[in-house]
């Protein structure tokens, strides 16, 4: 069950960093860019989270293949 909710994790955040990454390319981004320096909150957002759920996804894999 744990590394079913792993696995589940890890694709959800390679989605979630596929659509930060469109979000980051986008026109609005870019505008954004021009005037403050930064990206939107939405593609920061969608890149931490994407990095967050891979990362738990990780773990949780390495740590359910352990014997316990």
């Amino acid at each position: 069950m744990v590394k079913a909710i792993s696995i589940a994790l890890i694709v959800g955040g390679i989605v979630l960093l596929y659509f930060g990454g469109q979000a980051f390319n986008s026109v609005s981004s870019e505008v954004s860019r021009v005037f403050t320096g930064s990206p939107t909150n939405k593609a920061i957002m969608l890149i931490v989270a994407g990095v967050a759920a891979t990362i738990a996804g990780l773990t949780g894999v390495a740590l359910s293949g352990r014997k316990r």
